[in-house]
């Protein structure tokens, strides 16, 4: 009985914790730019009359509405933040596809064949997030401007993919090795090739480390700021967590109900991603336990 009170505060504080960030984040996108930035403490968005009540009046026309609505204006075409959210999906949903799907035809390989050297080229593989990912900005700056993939999706989406490609091997080399190797003897002995064994027999039973490794991959390059900002002057590359960056040191201040709402609407696609393979994540929660 003690456990499980201690054991529900536990989870509960878990909770509170999880909550109430995003909790303080939406209040403050439907509050007034002066409310947001005031000293005293309301949990309810309003406004003071003069016989200090509080009355309830939600300011969502002036967050929600208006990010939807041209932030950055230029000659020929206008920016808005949707804009900027659309390049983080396509950047960031294509680098976790390609990641996953070259990470598991790697690990498949690491995982199968007798490779000389493979722990050596394993490590290897580990050691290029040895070092911070604007450690190398530099190189790769000069690198793109010679092949001229800066302010370019396809850029962005090579630089992605490589910088997730060593954990999703890792990841995936790891769920790969709990597959027995017998489903793939009885498939070649039936008589696909390797390539069909890998495809039909091996992609079906890894998909929840695929999931899994989708996960971490997608949050690492939904999420990135450096690369989006410095490789790409054109603003019909950047992405979301550039525009938030932008916001700060304007000349009337920092429209916190604006990047509040913006949050909120940012954080959506991965929701709505994680709550698609959540069948998947919870079966990478036990995969590779032993029953006894």
């Amino acid at each position: 009985m003690f456990g499980k009170i201690i054991r529900s505060v536990v989870i509960g504080l878990f909770l509170l914790c999880a909550v109430l960030p995003m909790f303080w984040v939406f209040m403050t996108s439907i509050r007034t730019k002066d409310a947001a930035i005031g000293t005293q403490l309301r949990i309810i968005p309003g406004k003071e009359d003069k016989e200090n009540s509080m009355e309830f009046k939600a300011t969502t026309e002036e967050s929600f509405q208006r990010i939807s609505k041209p932030v950055i204006k230029g000659d020929t075409n206008e920016r808005t933040f949707l804009g900027y959210l659309f390049n983080s999906i396509i950047i960031a949903g294509i680098s976790t596809l390609c990641a996953v799907l070259l990470g598991t035809s790697t690990a498949y390989g690491f995982s199968r064949f007798k490779i000389p050297g493979s722990k050596d080229w394993l490590f290897f593989i580990l050691s290029t997030r040895f070092l911070p990912p604007l450690a190398v900005v530099v190189p790769i700056l000069f690198m793109y401007r010679t092949m001229n993939l800066n302010d370019s999706h396809l850029g962005m989406i090579i630089l992605y993919t490589a910088f997730n490609l060593s954990l999703a091997v890792w990841l995936m080399k790891g769920f790969i090795d709990e597959i027995p190797k017998a489903y793939e003897e009885a498939a070649l002995v039936d008589g696909y090739t390797q390539l069909q064994a890998f495809i039909k027999i091996i992609i079906p039973e890894a998909m929840t480390g695929m999931a899994v490794t989708g996960v971490f991959c997608l949050i690492a390059a939904w999420n990135e700021y450096g690369f989006a900002l410095i490789l790409n002057n054109d603003k019909g590359v950047w992405t979301a967590p550039v525009f938030f960056g932008g916001q700060k040191g304007l000349i009337e201040g920092t429209p916190w109900p604006l990047i509040a709402a913006g949050i909120i609407i940012f954080v959506f696609p991965v929701l709505v991603f994680v709550s698609l393979v959540r069948n998947h994540l919870l079966r990478g929660m036990t995969f590779g336990t032993v029953k006894g």
